[in-house]
């Protein structure tokens, strides 16, 4: 659990460095362009070629593709009814429609359940939210933002969003049953690594406790749709409905409780969604998730 640890410690370097003079106040932009232009597509280039198919692996991929058009239908329609702007709905669309899958979902679901657990966790981020970030969560950004919102333009970002290219790139491979060079998975792996450091620092130095902000009532609705809402419908549909039970189950609900994800908060905020409260969800998401994640393996363990 060392990895969950580590999250802490680097937001809380972020949150020290917004106090250091000599640091650039808006660093926190490059970051989030080193992230999402390298260390995102490493990881997609590193996992994917890896994957192997099974029809049952669809309760686990699903996943997120619910969760995010749920999302993005409640919040369409909270946002119409009580006249919320643009920027906040796609703010919330985007991170509560969205779960932090890998750096937290991976080691949480490795101490829960162990290796077969985390094969499984890998298929809920990989095929699941990565994707959705990649295609649906740009397609929103790009729609509730000020940028120009035609459709060709719309198509023109997702088929360049470096992501989404090596994630296509990383698909093609797995078809042909082909992986890179040790020495380029090395360089993937090692470049994806430096994710969750920088991607947490950049949360920590956007991060502001102000008590009078008007983003709190904001920032609770969207963490009981993602901690609660979320893994609840989940369960009504794998457990209750569809009759479905075990590990691969239990991976997946936990997987769909986890806090929101850190790639969402920056997507958000390098198209201007909320910044602050984008960072919120991150910053008050994860350590409210504990005690949520708490709640929903206890209940897990009766199914």
């Amino acid at each position: 659990m060392i990895n969950i640890l580590l999250i802490f410690v680097y937001l809380l370097l972020g949150i020290a460095l917004q106090y250091v003079k000599w640091f650039p106040s808006d660093s926190y932009k490059l970051i989030n362009k080193f992230v999402v232009y390298i260390c995102l597509p490493a990881l997609a280039l590193y996992y994917i070629p890896k994957v192997h198919w099974d029809n049952q692996l669809l309760y686990l991929i699903g996943v997120t593709w619910i969760g995010f058009t749920l999302a993005f239908f409640l919040f369409r329609f909270l946002g119409k009814k009580y006249g919320w702007s643009k920027k906040l709905v796609g703010c919330l669309i985007i991170t509560a429609g969205l779960g932090n899958t890998s750096f937290l979902g991976y080691p949480i679901v490795h101490a829960l359940y162990g290796s077969e657990g985390l094969k499984m966790a890998i298929l809920v981020d990989q095929p699941g939210t990565f994707v959705v970030l990649s295609t649906l969560a740009v397609v929103v950004a790009a729609l509730y933002s000020k940028e120009a919102t035609s459709g060709a333009k719309i198509v023109k970002k997702v088929m360049l969003f470096p992501p989404f290219i090596c994630f296509l790139t990383a698909v093609f491979a797995n078809v042909l049953n082909f992986d890179f060079h040790d020495y380029f998975q090395l360089a993937f792996r090692k470049l994806g690594s430096l994710l969750t450091p920088l991607a947490m620092i950049s949360v920590g130095l956007q991060l502001h406790f102000d008590s009078r902000s008007q983003h709190w009532k904001f920032l609770w609705i969207g963490l009981a749709y993602k901690l609660l809402i979320t893994p609840a419908l989940l369960f009504l549909l794998y457990v209750v409905i569809l009759k479905q039970h075990g590990l691969m189950i239990q991976v997946a609900l936990i997987e769909a409780a986890m806090a929101p994800m850190i790639m969402a908060s920056i997507l958000a905020t390098s198209h201007g969604l909320k910044p602050r409260l984008s960072s919120m969800m991150i910053g008050f998401g994860i350590p409210v998730s504990f005690v949520t994640l708490a709640f929903w393996y206890l209940v897990l363990e009766y199914i």
